[in-house]
C-alpha cells in the first residue's frame, strides 16, 4: 500500500488542534507556535506529495479508498487531480501566512486565544477534506462541517453585528446544505446506490433527474461563492469577521463553491449543466456588474473587498459555464490567485486597521508619506486585484474572457466591463487612503512591523511570481480540465483560419 498523503495531510491540523486544546490556557504564546508549526508541517508534507504529482499521468492520484459503510455504499475515498492539488496547495500556502497575521489579533477577540486557534487549525482539516473528497457523501460530510468553526470565527469579532454577520453566514449555508443533502439522497437512488464519484461520472441519468439534481448542488455551490443573488451574507461576515477569519472565508472558504461547479455540477450532470447555462451566464455577468458598481460606492474597505470578490466570483462562474479549455483553466487559476491578491488586500488593510482602529476609507489620507512600504505592498494588492498585466490576476482573466468569448461573445464582452470599473475602485480606494495630505489621525502610524513584512512578502512574491510565469500551475490544472471537457461532451470551438473564411465567403458568393 502506497503512502497516504491525503489522510496524513489532512490529519495533522486535526492533531494540532488536539494538542493546543491540552495546553494550558495560561499560555498563549506556546499555542500560538503550536498552531503555526502544525500548518508549517502540514505545508511541508503537501509540497513533498505535490512534487510527485504526475500531470499527465492518472486523472486521479495519490487515491484511498476504504469502505465506510457499506450498507449505504459510503466510502472513505480521497483523491487529487489537477483542480483539487492546485486547491489545497492554496490552502496550506495561505494557512501559516493568516495566522502569523492573526499573532496579536486572536488576543483581542472575544474567545480564549487557545479557542480561537482551535477553530482556525481544525478548519483547516476540513477544507482539505472538501477538495480531495472523491466521495459524495464524505465530500457533503466536510463541507456541512467547516460551517461549523467559521461560524464562531465570524462571530470571534464580539461587535455589535458580528452575531447577526455570524448567523446570516450560519443560515444561509444550512439551507444550501440541506438542498444539497436532499439532491445527495437523490443521486444515491438514481445513480445505482453508490456514492463513489469514480462511479457516478459514468451513471446515464434520466435528464429530469439530471436537472433536478444539479439545482440541488448548484444553489447550495452558488451560496458557497457566493454567486448573485445568493451573496448578501458575505459583506457582513467579511466586515464583522477578524481579518484573519475573512482572509480564510474570502480566500479559501469560497473557493468551495466555485469547485463544487467544475466537480460536481458539471461532472455529474452534465446535460443539466448545459441546460442551465443560459441562467447560470445572466447570473455570472450580473454578479460581475453588480458586485463591481456596490465596491464603488462603499465606505468600509471590508465591505468594499467582499463586493469586489461577487464580481470576481460572477467572472469565474462564466469561465467554468463557457465550456471550453481556456475558460475553465483560466477560471480555476482566477480560483488560486484570487486567494493571494484579495488575501494580500486583506492583510493589509488588517495592519491599517489595527493602526487606526477603524475599518472606514475616510478615516485614512496620506499613509504612503508616514507608511512607505505598507503603502507599496498595497499599491502593489490594488494592482493586481485590477489585474494589471504583469501581475497573477491578469493572466486568469484573460484566459476567462477569450475562452468565454469563443462561444458566448455577448457575456464575454458585458463580463469585461467589470475590467474597467475594477480600475475604478481599486484605484480609488489606494488613492483616498494612501495619497494627499496626511490625515491628523494617522500621523504618527508606524511602517510595517518584521512580523508584518513576513506575512505580506509571500503574498506579493506569489502575485508577481504567478504574474510572469502561471505555467506551473496551468501545467497542472490543463489535464483536469479536458478530463471535465470530455465528461460534458465538449471541444473547444474551431478556430477560423483566414484561408477558412475566404474559402467559406468564395464559395457563397
Amino acid at each position: 500500500m502506497s503512502f497516504p498523503w491525503l489522510t496524513v495531510i489532512g490529519a495533522i491540523p486535526l492533531v494540532g488542534a488536539a494538542a493546543i486544546t491540552a495546553l494550558p490556557t495560561a499560555r498563549p504564546k506556546l499555542a500560538k507556535q503550536v498552531a503555526l508549526g502544525t500548518t508549517l508541517v502540514t505545508l511541508a508534507f503537501a509540497i513533498a506529495m505535490a512534487v510527485q504529482y504526475a500531470p499527465n499521468g492518472d486523472r486521479f492520484q495519490f487515491t484511498e479508498t476504504i469502505s465506510w459503510i457499506p450498507a449505504f455504499g459510503v466510502h472513505y475515498a480521497l483523491g487529487v487531480d489537477g483542480i483539487a492539488l492546485a486547491l489545497l496547495l492554496m490552502t496550506v500556502v495561505l494557512w501559516p501566512i493568516v495566522l502569523l497575521a492573526s499573532w496579536h489579533e486572536c488576543e483581542s477577540t472575544k474567545r480564549s486565544v487557545k479557542t480561537f486557534l482551535v477553530l482556525m487549525v481544525s478548519m483547516e482539516t476540513l477544507l482539505i477534506g472538501v477538495f480531495v473528497s472523491t466521495d459524495v457523501f464524505l465530500f457533503y460530510v466536510f463541507f456541512e462541517a467547516m460551517l461549523i468553526p467559521m461560524y464562531f470565527i465570524v462571530g470571534a469579532a464580539g461587535t455589535p453585528k458580528s452575531s447577526y454577520a455570524s448567523m446570516k453566514f450560519l443560515l444561509y449555508s444550512l439551507l444550501g446544505g440541506l438542498l444539497m443533502l436532499a439532491a445527495v439522497i437523490a443521486l444515491y437512488v438514481v445513480g445505482g446506490h453508490s456514492f463513489l464519484y469514480t462511479a457516478l461520472e459514468h451513471v446515464h441519468m434520466p435528464v429530469n433527474d439530471q436537472r433536478w439534481l444539479f439545482l440541488g448542488f448548484f444553489i447550495a455551490f452558488a451560496i458557497k461563492a457566493p454567486l448573485w443573488p445568493f451573496h448578501t451574507w458575505l459583506p457582513d461576515a467579511a466586515a464583522e469577521s477578524p481579518v484573519g477569519g475573512t482572509v480564510l472565508l474570502v480566500g479559501v472558504l469560497d473557493k468551495v463553491g466555485t469547485f463544487g461547479f467544475l466537480r460536481f455540477c458539471l461532472g455529474l450532470f452534465p446535460q443539466a449543466s448545459h441546460w442551465f447555462t443560459p441562467v447560470v451566464l445572466v447570473l455570472a455577468v450580473i454578479g460581475v456588474i453588480y458586485g463591481a458598481l456596490q465596491a464603488i460606492g462603499q465606505k468600509d474597505m471590508l465591505r468594499l473587498i467582499a463586493y469586489v470578490s461577487v464580481s470576481h466570483f460572477g467572472l469565474i462562474t462564466l469561465g467554468v459555464f463557457a465550456f471550453t479549455s481556456q475558460g475553465q483553466s483560466g477560471a480555476t487559476l482566477y480560483m488560486v490567485n484570487h486567494a493571494f491578491s484579495t488575501g494580500a488586500l486583506l492583510l493589509v488593510i488588517g495592519f491599517m486597521i489595527r493602526r487606526r482602529n477603524s475599518r472606514g476609507i475616510n478615516d485614512f489620507g496620506g499613509m504612503q508619506k508616514v507608511a512607505p512600504v505598507l503603502a507599496g505592498t498595497f499599491l502593489v494588492a490594488c494592482l493586481s486585484g485590477l489585474a494589471l498585466p504583469g501581475l497573477n490576476t491578469f493572466v486568469s482573466e484573460f484566459l476567462v474572457l477569450v475562452g468565454a468569448f469563443t462561444r458566448y461573445k455577448v457575456a464575454a464582452g458585458i463580463a469585461t466591463l467589470g475590467i474597467i470599473l475594477a480600475a475604478v475602485y481599486m484605484l480609488v480606494l489606494y488613492q483616498r487612503t494612501m495619497t494627499g495630505p496626511v490625515s491628523p489621525d494617522v500621523e504618527g502610524s508606524s511602517d510595517l512591523s518584521l512580523r508584518e513584512k513576513w506575512v505580506i512578502a509571500p503574498m506579493i512574491a506569489v502575485i508577481i511570481f504567478l504574474g510572469f510565469y502561471p505555467r506551473p500551475i496551468l501545467d497542472v490544472i490543463n489535464p483536469a480540465v479536458h478530463a471535465t471537457l470530455q465528461q460534458t461532451g465538449n471541444t473547444d470551438p474551431a478556430a477560423v483560419t483566414p484561408t477558412s473564411a475566404t474559402a467559406t465567403n468564395g464559395g457563397s458568393s
